[in-house]
């Protein structure tokens, strides 16, 4: 299905792969994985055709199926999500020509409009038409969009729903190889078991970026790891592939132990030889010889994965009311999302805001946050209040500006080196600063995203899925920082562990707005929710 020879990747003039080469054959179920930064995605996009490598082929045979980190279909208000999703077969055209020639055969009863509309009818039943549209309503409900929500136009719905929906639609277009990133963004647990249980049974190829470790040790086959610019192949499932890099790192930091050891025991032999006679300075000589050779030979000890130390600074005062918010109620042209919701957040609270997938979460944040305008209602913060947002989307990284000058927004009077320290710790070193945001990969920008929250010393935040993109010494970084943060936070997220951490103490059920203290309970349902 795909191989690849030679395989170099650059990312704004820095190398993140360098001679790579491997093959999916037909039914191989591969995960790619590695820290954030090391070039995933980048790879990902080479491999579809998107980008171009530095160096090395790519070639690819039969058809493709391709799903970014954020799928974005157009949200075009006269395009259903089933018609969407039917595209992927081209059966959306098909069944609208069909249903014109329907209309037409009412009135024009000619025997050449009736063979006409006969042919067309073939090919359509042929082409899988008829059954097309249940199978497609069925990928969707693995997917968690519901039923009601198939058939409304794709403007309609919301972010995480229009990303179920292009998801839908390469799935159902049942591709030879499947390119997944992220695939498992924004589902809660029913839509990745789900989606758990197509991949493994998946006739053709499938390549899958994730750190979600449940979906790589139910589905996969073999592991792609990347790190400090190479490739190691793994066979086996992903606890199979951790057990077998644990042995690996073991046997390979042994290695360099017992090289270092040698290399400095012939160094310190050849030197003092040196100093002694004619004879023996011409064997030391040799020794030197010996001794590069092995240097260049050496192998290099594999790093550790360090653990990611993140600190939010102390909040600045703010009054008792932090916000609040009386009757808000937003639509997207068709009914309401949610309607009459009220609520007063105060200082220091954590709340959770909790809701099925189309409950309006991504939209009350986006309210508060100013990013859009309610159809009803309004809010006001308290006194003294400053508000970071962290959008799901990451629409506040903007392609064509500077790492650095994203910060320097957050932080007009901050000196660079500051503003590179608060990088630093949100593990963005060196040339990153001064590269285009828009290249960075999806963990890389929830990391720049979180980093501009730092430098913006806010005492309210409103964060969406915070932890989406994040590999788990990054989300256990950030988890731990938050949860030792005094400020006031809103929170929406699926990560159970997340929330456990950050311990809210009251939560907001959409798209009803009813209030509540939270219960350990809940908990269960967080990835539902």
């Amino acid at each position: 299905m795909l191989q690849a020879r030679g395989l170099a990747i650059d990312v704004v003039a820095r190398r993140v792969l360098s001679d790579a080469s491997f093959t999916v054959g037909a039914g191989d179920k591969v995960g790619l994985v590695g820290r954030n930064g090391v070039g995933k995605t980048s790879l990902l996009k080479v491999l579809a055709g998107e980008d171009d490598a530095a160096a090395g082929v790519v070639l690819r045979r039969g058809t493709l199926g391709y799903v970014p980190q954020n799928p974005r279909p157009r949200a075009e208000s006269a395009a259903s999500a089933l018609s969407h999703i039917l595209s992927g077969k081209g059966l959306d055209s098909a069944a609208t020509r069909l249903g014109e020639m329907h209309r037409k055969l009412e009135t024009d009863h000619s025997p050449a409009m009736i063979e006409r509309y006969s042919e067309a009818e073939e090919r359509y039943r042929h082409a899988g038409g008829y059954s097309a549209e249940s199978e497609a309503r069925r990928i969707a409900a693995g997917l968690g969009l519901r039923l009601d929500r198939v058939d409304l136009p794709l403007g309609v719905l919301s972010g995480g729903e229009r990303r179920r929906v292009e998801l839908a639609r390469v799935l159902f277009a049942e591709a030879d190889l499947l390119l997944l990133d992220e695939p498992t963004n924004h589902l809660d647990t029913d839509a990745k078991t789900w989606l758990m249980d197509f991949l493994r049974d998946y006739r053709g190829s499938v390549i899958v970026v994730s750190h979600d470790l449940g979906l790589l040790d139910a589905s996969i086959t073999r592991v792609l790891h990347l790190d400090a610019g190479r490739m190691v192949e793994y066979r086996g499932t992903y606890s199979q592939y951790q057990a077998a890099r644990r042995l690996e790192e073991r046997r390979l930091s042994s290695l360099a132990q017992r090289q270092e050891a040698e290399i400095k025991r012939l160094s310190l032999l050849a030197e003092v030889m040196r100093r002694q006679t004619e004879k023996r300075a011409r064997q030391a000589k040799s020794i030197f010889t010996r001794v590069e050779r092995m240097k260049a030979d050496r192998v290099v000890a594999p790093r550790r994965e360090r653990k990611v130390k993140i600190s939010f600074p102390e909040p600045p005062h703010s009054g008792r009311i932090v916000l609040h918010c009386s009757g808000l109620a937003k639509g997207y042209g068709g009914p309401l999302v949610f309607r009459d919701v009220s609520f007063e957040v105060e200082r220091h609270d954590r709340l959770l805001v909790m809701g099925l997938n189309g409950a309006g979460k991504t939209s009350l944040l986006r309210i508060l946050a100013g990013q859009s305008e309610a159809n009803a209602g309004a809010f006001r913060l308290g006194h003294g209040v400053s508000l970071g947002y962290y959008a799901q989307e990451h629409e506040g990284i903007r392609a064509g500006v500077p790492v650095l000058a994203h910060m320097r927004e957050q932080a007009p009077e901050a000196e660079e080196r500051a503003l590179r320290a608060l990088l630093g710790m949100f593990s963005l070193t060196g040339d990153i600063a001064r590269q285009d945001a828009g290249t960075l990969s999806g963990g890389e920008k929830t990391k720049l995203a979180l980093a501009q929250l730092v430098a913006g010393r806010h005492n309210l935040l409103l964060l969406d899925e915070p932890t989406n993109n994040l590999d788990p010494p990054s989300r256990t970084g950030v988890a731990r920082a938050l949860a030792a943060w005094p400020g006031t936070m809103v929170i929406v997220s699926h990560d159970p562990e997340f929330v456990e951490a950050l311990r809210p103490g009251r939560v907001i059920f959409m798209p009803e707005g009813r209030v509540d203290y939270w219960e350990e309970d809940l908990l269960d349902v967080v990835s539902m929710a």
